[in-house]
């Protein structure tokens, strides 16, 4: 190949469709971690998905056999925390979200209320039908609106399962509102936090994901280096008829092997 990333010094790996599916492992995804931790590469988890917390993740990237204690796991839920313990401390929150998460929050030190002044919309695999109307209520009502992610469906083994993304067009039908500011990617929120906690230049980094218009845009947004893999939800229609364009093109991230 004729690219290679001799500089990178910090990997970001999104995790449904890129490291694995479901609780499947894509290819030798072990051995390629292995590969860039002894070469010194930080090797970054970096999700979209607010439904768990980073001990939810350390668990389940440990049953996989992925986990090593230096690596560092970052999701749009604590890109959140951080956005929200700086810019609106003190501030109500009412979290869309599970019970797990709603538990994260409160510890990170997220003021929790139904009478809130903010309404923050996770990926919420416990929602039900209450929750959606005392958030359309305080949206309505003019509460600051912050989504964790865009994503409109969550990778799956036969069908993609509807994700935040789909709950913003749900609400966005009812309240007639988008949300203020989407944290995740592909936004720049995520990554500025990020290229602080690393202590790193952009170019620096390589973002490797499925998605084009949240991974790869991601790091297009943040000049970050791109590597846009083919196993989970972008084909080659999607790839030829997009106006996003990754650095490289991999059939999976083991590829990374030979250009690191």
């Amino acid at each position: 190949m004729a690219i290679s990333f001799n500089n990178i010094k910090a990997v970001l790996f999104d995790l449904d469709g890129t490291l694995y599916i479901e609780d499947t492992l894509i290819g030798d995804i072990k051995g390629t971690l292995n590969h860039l931790r002894n070469k010194g590469v930080k090797v970054v988890y970096l999700t979209n998905n607010s439904s768990k917390t980073i001990t939810q993740y350390k668990d389940k990237l440990e049953k996989l056999g992925i986990y090593n204690d230096s690596d560092i796991i970052y999701s749009s839920l604590d890109a959140s925390i951080d956005y929200l313990n700086d810019n609106f401390n003190g501030c109500l929150v009412y979290p869309v979200c599970t019970n797990k998460v709603k538990e994260y929050l409160v510890n990170k030190g997220i003021k929790v209320s139904e009478n809130a002044d903010i309404v923050l919309l996770c990926f919420d695999r416990e929602l039900n039908y209450e929750k959606l109307v005392k958030a359309n209520y305080l949206i309505v009502k003019g509460a600051k609106y912050f989504a964790t992610h865009p994503d409109i469906t969550c990778p799956a083994k036969e069908v993609f399962e509807p994700d935040t993304g789909s709950f913003i067009k749900l609400l966005e039908a009812s309240s007639n509102r988008l949300p203020d500011i989407i944290i995740g990617k592909p936004n720049t929120v995520m990554g500025e936090y990020l290229i602080k906690r690393l202590s790193v230049s952009p170019n620096e980094v390589l973002m490797v994901g499925d998605r084009l218009h949240t991974d790869i845009a991601f790091g297009v947004n943040n000049n970050f280096e791109t590597a846009l893999v083919m196993s989970g939800e972008t084909d080659e229609k999607i790839l030829k008829a997009s106006n996003i364009k990754p650095s490289i093109v991999l059939q999976d991230a083991n590829c990374l092997k030979h250009l690191i």
